[in-house]
C-alpha cells in the first residue's frame, strides 16, 4: 500500500472517532496526603475537548487523500 493511501485511511478513522467521541477523557491521580504510613490520593477526571470541525476536516482530508491516491494509479 502506498503511504498516501495509508495516510488517508488513518485520517478517515481518526476523523470518525473525533466526531463520535468529541473529546479525550482521562483520569489523573494526585497524592493528597503522605504522612508516614498514611497515604491518601485523589482521582481527578479530566477531558480534552475536540471540536467537531476538527473531526470533519480530518474526515474530508482523508477522503481527499484516498481519492487522489486512487486517481494517480489510473
Amino acid at each position: 500500500m502506498k503511504p498516501m493511501t495509508l495516510g488517508g485511511i488513518l485520517l478517515v478513522v481518526l476523523g470518525a472517532l473525533a466526531l463520535a467521541y468529541q473529546g479525550i477523557s482521562y483520569t489523573r491521580q494526585e497524592k493528597v496526603l503522605d504522612i508516614g504510613p498514611i497515604h491518601a490520593t485523589a482521582e481527578t477526571h479530566e477531558r480534552i475537548p475536540l471540536p467537531p470541525i476538527l473531526g470533519g476536516l480530518m474526515l474530508v482530508g482523508g477522503i481527499a487523500l484516498l481519492v487522489t491516491s486512487t486517481k494517480q494509479k489510473s
